[in-house]
């Protein structure tokens, strides 16, 4: 089968908007066995996620090289082991950034299986959808609802289900006025669905980009403005959405004494010292204001969230790349984002 290999890590030049090296490259390799409790995917959709630039960059290096990143997939089920469940040959499914974990720790006992330490993730710890088939455990892959379009569904398989998880920690139904930093692939699902299932809280969004200020505006934000901006009232709850440590710290001074500042991001790519210093106790955390961050997701918000896209047919707004054409999309997510969410198309129907 075809697939995009990653051989080593990779810098990126923001200046050039180019790689020190092409990071993946396309070969020929086995098509994988599922074991027992397995299923095969042949993929027909796989997202582009900002995960997989901490990867390339080596902000959170694959444990064992060649790997084969992606964890936003959708397909059908192709082969299945002689233990796998009610799945059957040809049901389309999900397959997302949780591959497995141990089902006996006191976290996975507690509904918290996110934070079990044998946590292991697709396209890191276990090779992901850049390719043409895919296997991961039966339980941990998700019927796709009736009515949801692959292309727009792969990326409420990471971003949505982080951004719904990311809401709960927010807690949600308790807030007037939610902000929401950078508007990328999360930001503009957690705003459609804000929208959807909360229209009276009132949604600030801070980016960088005009054109997403004005993609947030469309999309129903109560206001847009960059992190220079201020709006005249402080929120009650902000999500980071951004590859960087300053935003949050801009994000504190905006939220309301007892509010709460929600990261959701696995890495940063700006962690230096000087920094992280610049974390002031009485400017940013004072008067019980709380920094939470987000860690994987659960089964549980997968389907979640799966869900809630099909009752209110919340999809992804989408850019399209062909799966040899992996490194373009990934070099046009580092430069700038998208207005939106990036996709690889794989396999057709």
């Amino acid at each position: 089968m075809k697939a995009m290999l990653l051989d080593r890590c990779v810098s990126f030049d923001p200046s050039s908007g180019t790689w020190s090296d092409t990071p993946l490259r396309l070969a020929d390799v086995p098509l994988p066995i599922p074991s027992s409790e397995q299923v095969r995917v042949r993929t027909e959709i796989c997202g582009v996620c900002h995960t997989e630039l901490d990867e390339l960059e080596g902000r959170l290096p694959p444990p064992h090289l060649p790997a084969i990143l992606g964890h936003q997939i959708v397909g059908t089920v192709d082969a299945l082991g002689v233990r796998a469940g009610s799945l059957q040959l040809g049901d389309r499914v999900g397959i997302a950034w949780i591959h497995s974990a141990c089902g006996a720790c006191a976290y996975c006992a507690g509904d918290r299986e996110n934070l079990c330490p044998e946590f292991a993730a697709t396209g890191l710890d276990a090779p992901g959808g850049y390719a043409e088939y895919v296997t991961a455990p039966a339980s941990f892959t998700y019927p796709i609802p009736p009515g949801l379009e692959s292309a727009t569904t792969a990326p409420l398989l990471c971003a949505g289900a982080i951004g719904y998880r990311s809401l709960r920690l927010a807690e949600v139904a308790n807030l007037d006025r939610l902000g929401l930093i950078g508007f990328g692939a999360s930001a503009h699902l957690v705003l459609q669905l804000m929208r959807q299932h909360f229209p009276k809280i009132e949604v600030f969004v801070f980016a960088r980009d005009a054109d997403q200020r004005s993609f947030a505006l469309e999309l129903g934000a109560a206001w847009v403005g960059t992190l220079d901006e201020t709006p005249a009232t402080l929120l009650d709850a902000v999500i980071d959405t951004t590859p960087a440590w300053g935003p949050v710290l801009r994000g504190l001074e905006r939220i309301k004494p007892g509010g709460r500042m929600i990261v959701n991001a696995i890495r940063k790519e700006s962690t230096d010292r000087e920094q992280l210093l610049e974390l002031d106790y009485a400017r940013h955390l004072w008067k019980e204001k709380q920094l939470i961050s987000v860690a994987n997701v659960t089964r549980a918000d997968v389907r979640a969230f799966l869900e809630l896209a099909a009752q209110c047919g919340l999809g992804a707004h989408v850019e399209e790349f062909a799966l040899e054409d992996a490194n373009l999309a990934l070099a046009s997510l580092r430069r700038s984002g998208s207005k939106g969410a990036t996709v690889l198309r794989v396999l057709s129907d």
